[in-house]
């Protein structure tokens, strides 16, 4: 993976998580905020941290996040603030940025002045939260479109021992099988098989992450049961 650097800007409960997140995964992050309080908590786990006033272009530019690959704008309480950091981050010529948005209006604002991805986290926890409500076991959910998801849960029972020519997911089912995560021997790490084969087994105990349409994976419990 590429060693990317990142600034996030606006350090609260989200954009904490995403900059000590970027951190943990290797990558170089400039974390700013207006609280210094906050700075003083998350400076040894980032790269670099400035407690400035982000709407501050000056400011800005000597934090260094200029040279950054991404920059993470997480100020979606104040909408203005939020609006005024993507127009001066985008004059210092950051060539990928991503926001949070409150509203779907801030969202469509967003957008249309040029940023490449809208974030409503709220929005986004609620849904995966609804699907693991609805379908039983669910570990995680990821929305692709409207009409397709990606889905993890654990290995029903009645595939254990089997290999996915086998299993025929595909035919009986509806659904792809994309990864199978395993505990190692040890049981202190996991293996994941991205693309299994067909002649691959499924084990007792993995995570399987399964990509089809929504209606299929909202009739999971349904569909195994029934084997149809």
């Amino acid at each position: 993976m590429k060693k990317q650097t990142f600034a996030v800007i606006g350090l609260g409960r989200f954009g904490s998580a995403m900059a000590t997140t970027l951190a943990e995964l290797g990558h170089e992050v400039i974390g700013i905020d207006g609280s210094q309080d906050i700075i003083e908590r998350l400076a040894d786990r980032l790269h670099a941290a400035a407690a400035l006033d982000a709407t501050d272009e000056r400011a800005l530019k000597a934090a260094g996040i200029q040279e950054v690959d991404c920059a993470v704008i997480s100020i979606g309480e104040n909408i203005e603030a939020s609006l005024l950091v993507v127009m001066l981050v985008k004059d210092l010529g950051i060539k990928r940025i991503v926001a949070k948005a409150v509203t779907p209006l801030h969202g469509r604002i967003l957008e249309r002045i040029g940023v490449d991805r809208v974030i409503f986290p709220e929005h986004d926890m609620a849904v995966r939260v609804a699907h693991s409500l609805v379908v039983p076991n669910v570990l995680d959910y990821i929305e692709l479109s409207r009409d397709f998801s990606i889905i993890e849960l654990p290995a029903p029972a009645e595939f254990a021992g089997k290999t996915l020519r086998e299993l025929a997911l595909r035919n009986r089912y509806g659904l792809t099988l994309i990864a199978i995560k395993r505990k190692t021997q040890t049981g202190s790490g996991e293996v994941t098989n991205v693309s299994p084969s067909a002649d691959d087994l499924v084990l007792a105990g993995d995570v399987l992450s399964l990509l089809g349409p929504n209606e299929r994976l909202g009739q999971l419990d349904m569909l195994f049961k029934s084997g149809k």
